[in-house]
């Protein structure tokens, strides 16, 4: 598929790239990337997948512009308020780039249409806050052999990861369990506005890459991003022998209404601890001897400049080669500055067979701000 004299005109800075050049950008016009839901992250993802050429964007999210969106979610204006999503996103991206197609499927995504959805598309980028749709997303994936480019936010911190089938682990290999509090939601919990900006870009440059063949996926690889400390850091993923839908012998080979396969494959749960929660405990184990199992998974640094009293520092980069120390203990109980690594400390603990694991909701940034302004805390 040839390029036309006003593409070659719009695409002239990547044409000068030896790693890209046409044939690259005719990849990128051949290219069908499917985009589910048009928020944080599917917005500023599908902005730039529109104007580097994608041929075919298709965006698939059900719901309505509101107001508490307009402070990151970049392809809505005022006036989109009320309207629906995919139809407001597909008359923007358009008006970006008149040279692509645009579909808007303005619907929420089941189990009952993502088969026939994805099949349509080479590419999937999943950019809900749902958690029971991020894992419909990835089984579908998984069962049709469909490159998926995933990510997640919250508060401060994000994460992206990238599956490609037969090169790398799945999104339930990182976490097998249906944690409610990892898909905790941006009403919930809050977000800040620019963080899915980062992630979606993350997300439309491994789909350029996917699509063209260049680069170094994000396979196998967890990338984390905090904001606050301006700092991204990297974590290896294995699959794993016993997934449920990517392993050699899958237990899910059909996809079910979410909630129906999240609980079949997942009884357990993260424990939420608020910081006064948390001080209860600590409090109570003072009194009756040692017994809690308190783990930072702060980098050293962090540690060093202020802890809780009785906590071991293991880093979340060093968690999975080092549960054996954790081996025999109660659960344990993670904490970290904002609450984002110990949700992902909590899902390794799960993966690796430890029962109900917890985490400090908000992480020490709220326990300052309840219980002791004195604890020193630095960027991590």
């Amino acid at each position: 598929m040839t390029l036309s004299p006003s593409e070659t005109a719009r695409y002239r800075r990547h044409l000068t790239l030896p790693e890209l050049g046409p044939a690259g950008q005719e990849r990128l016009k051949c290219a069908r990337v499917l985009v589910v839901g048009s928020g944080g992250l599917g917005s500023p993802a599908s902005l730039y997948l529109a104007a580097a050429g994608i041929g075919t964007l298709g965006i698939v999210d059900g719901d309505r512009v509101e107001p508490s969106n307009l402070h990151r979610q970049v392809l809505f204006e005022t006036v989109d308020i009320g309207r629906l999503k995919a139809e407001a996103a597909r008359e923007r991206l358009l008006a970006i780039n008149p040279e692509i197609t645009v579909v808007a499927h303005a619907f929420t995504l089941r189990a009952s249409n993502a088969r026939e959805l994805i099949e349509r598309y080479d590419i999937v980028l999943d950019g809900t806050d749902r958690l029971s749709t991020r894992y419909l997303v990835n089984d579908a994936c998984v069962l049709l052999r469909k490159p998926l480019i995933t990510a997640a936010i919250h508060r401060f911190e994000g994460q992206a990861m990238s599956y490609v089938p037969g090169r790398g682990p799945c999104y339930r290999c990182l976490f097998p369990q249906a944690v409610e509090a990892v898909g905790e939601s941006c009403a919930d919990a809050g977000v800040l506005g620019v963080l899915p900006g980062v992630l979606g870009l993350i997300q439309a440059t491994e789909a350029i890459k996917l699509a063209t063949g260049i680069g170094e996926p994000l396979i196998g690889r967890l990338l984390t991003y905090d904001a606050l400390s301006l700092r991204f850091a990297e974590l290896p993923v294995s699959r794993r022998r016993e997934c449920p839908v990517c392993a050699e012998h899958p237990r899910i080979t059909a996809l079910e209404d979410t909630a129906e396969a999240c609980a079949a494959d997942a009884p357990l749960s993260v424990r939420r601890l608020s910081a006064t929660a948390l001080r209860r405990l600590l409090v109570e184990a003072r009194r009756s001897g040692p017994g809690l199992v308190l783990i930072d998974v702060r980098e050293p640094w962090e540690f060093d400049a202020g802890h809780l009293e009785g906590a071991r520092n293991i880093p979340l980069g060093e968690l999975r080669g080092r549960l054996d120390d954790l081996a025999g203990e109660g659960p344990p109980i993670f904490v970290c500055r904002s609450g984002r690594r110990s949700l992902t400390a909590c899902a390794i603990a799960l993966q690796a067979g430890m029962a109900a694991p917890a985490h400090l909701e908000g992480g020490l940034l709220e326990w300052v701000a309840a219980i002791d302004p004195r604890l020193r805390l630095v960027a991590g």
